[in-house]
């Protein structure tokens, strides 16, 4: 009884907050959306339309302000995403011809502002992408191109926002030096460690000369900071239900000031290893090379026009960094005791660092093969 009072509650308290938003007599359904760690989704349906909420459906979301401390910033960043973006699309570039394309817009509310803020809680909507869906792995070559076009796209439209027009919401999220920083500071207080521990500290300290590349490169002007969307997973990619085209990027929260190969790595990391990163039988943990070609077809395909001979030349490093670095968070994390990331039991994280560090050791081994790779498709 206690359980259904809650969700009775809930039930009504978000039925309340879409009305601030959009007429409550014209709302005709509100479901739980998508299965995120981090906010509290829903899909308001409704009937009649809305200069601000054009479709019949919009997204309400109850931001954790534990992770993003501070969401004006986060929203101010998306109102300035979304508005560059309708601006390019009112001339489209030649790679959207014949396709769609669509970014999640702020909806204001009813009487005024983008936000809504009540019992200490923080409430926005944003415009659903309906006709499309995500998956949570890579189902052909196909779908990895359009996955690859997808980030490429996304990256196109926002290449020429000025940086200095989005707020660093994450700061040193990507930045793999400071996370070795943090990793240095934890690892001094932890003394006892199993041959587990050992061998993964050991992994780290055969790399640390080069844990920096991607840094460093930004330092001597050789890279430069672009928009970028911060957490490129497959599952934020959306496919167009009919058509099988990727049609936008959703999950906006983490966009910030970056470098283009944090994304490109990270949507490399999380594609490529048909195992996933829970696995633990690191003996199917395998970077898989035609999947990394047709992501990045893709993603070239449209990204090619903006990206400077550093950016091409630092692209093999960033496919080696990122799940390097991944693997040296959830390692720290192990250390200080999982405060992170969440874990199902003891050991965890350590199993989820070994997964990382074993697809570290593949792109490695077929570092050769990536860079010819990167160099023939960059030339086309």
């Amino acid at each position: 009884m206690q359980a259904e009072t809650i969700e009775i509650t809930l039930s009504k308290a978000v039925e309340a907050i879409a009305g601030r938003f959009h007429p409550r007599e014209r709302i005709t359904a509100i479901s739980s959306l998508g299965s995120g760690n981090v906010n509290d989704t829903f899909l308001v349906t409704h009937q009649g339309h809305r200069p601000s909420s054009p479709a019949g459906s919009f997204v309400l979301q109850r931001l954790n302000t534990r992770v993003f401390e501070r969401p004006e910033l986060v929203m101010r960043n998306l109102v300035a995403l979304g508005d560059h973006v309708q601006r390019r699309l009112a001339s489209p570039p030649e790679e959207l011809r014949g396709r769609r394309w669509e970014v999640p817009q702020v909806v204001r509310c009813r009487q005024d502002g983008h936000w809504v803020e009540q019992d200490g809680e923080f409430w926005r909507s944003i415009t659903y992408i309906s006709a499309a869906t995500t998956t949570d792995v890579i189902l052909n070559r196909d779908h990895a191109r359009e996955v690859g076009y997808g980030l490429g796209m996304f990256h196109s439209l926002i290449s020429d926002l000025p940086t200095e027009d989005l707020a660093d919401t994450l700061e040193n999220f990507h930045v793999t030096p400071a996370y070795l920083k943090r990793y240095d500071s934890v690892s001094k207080s932890c003394p006892m460690r199993d041959d587990a521990v050992h061998s993964a500290c050991a992994f780290i300290e055969a790399r640390r000369q080069g844990i920096d590349v991607l840094e460093a490169a930004l330092q001597r002007g050789e890279l430069k900071q672009r928009p970028i969307h911060g957490d490129p997973k497959i599952n934020n990619v959306m496919i167009d239900d009919a058509s099988g085209h990727a049609v936008g990027l959703i999950d906006l929260d983490t966009v910030k000031p970056g470098l283009v190969h944090y994304d490109i790595g990270d949507c490399l990391r999380s594609c490529c290893n048909k195992a996933g990163e829970e696995t633990d039988d690191l003996n199917t943990v395998v970077f898989d090379l035609e999947l990394c070609e047709a992501i990045l077809d893709g993603y070239l395909s449209v990204a090619r026009q903006f990206l400077s001979d550093w950016d091409l030349h630092y692209l093999p490093d960033c496919i080696r960094l990122i799940p390097l670095e991944l693997g040296l968070r959830f390692l720290t994390d192990h250390l200080e005791g999982d405060l992170y990331f969440r874990t199902d039991h003891r050991g965890h994280n350590l199993q989820r660092a070994g997964v990382q560090f074993r697809l570290t050791e593949s792109v490695e081994q077929q570092l050769p093969q990536i860079k010819t790779m990167v160099r023939r498709l960059a030339s086309r």
